[in-house]
């Protein structure tokens, strides 16, 4: 049997759930550890998925034999978070947006290339029922030969959205 990829959560609010669920689905992948800047969340996560954790995530590089670092903080971390960690040449699978200044993402696109690191965004709306409709009429052949198109979404998130945790909306 092939190894398994081995996955350590980087950031365990609630978010982190739904990771750890699709993990234990994949027979190739598992969760080695977690890690959160609150040790108690960090806590509850790891002893939930019978693995060790950690407060830093530095210490968590120092001390697991890391595939992949999923990184599951408030949006305006990735970045650093990314950065501390592209020079161990493991992968990522980020939470969107990976960053929030373009000058960023081309430092951690360069650092990726340069130690040959895969970088994947989540963008788990691929799910969402009218995208998955509009994917099988296109296989289906509904609208015929397409020679151009335009794509526009409208995203709309009301306050109660960012009122639920205080980073939400924030560059923090």
């Amino acid at each position: 049997m092939q190894n398994k990829i081995k996955f350590a959560l980087i950031g365990c609010g609630a978010i982190s759930k739904k990771h750890t669920e699709s993990l234990k689905r994949i027979p190739e992948a598992e969760i080695i550890a977690v890690c959160d800047a609150n040790p108690e969340i960090a806590s509850s996560v790891g002893k939930t998925n019978n693995v060790p954790y950690y407060a830093s995530y530095k210490e968590m590089t120092e001390k697991e034999d890391i595939d992949v670092f999923s990184i599951l903080t408030p949006s305006g971390t990735h970045s650093k978070i990314i950065i501390d960690l592209v020079q161990y040449g493991r992968h990522f699978v980020v939470e969107k947006p990976f960053t929030l200044r373009l000058s960023d993402a081309d430092n951690i696109i360069e650092a990726c290339d340069t130690t040959g690191s895969m970088l994947f965004v989540v963008q788990q709306n691929r799910f969402n029922p009218p995208i998955v409709k509009l994917k099988e009429a296109l296989i289906n052949g509904r609208f015929g030969k397409i020679v151009l198109a335009t794509v526009r979404v409208r995203w709309c998130r009301r306050q109660e959205y960012y009122d639920q945790k205080k980073w939400r909306g924030t560059w923090v």
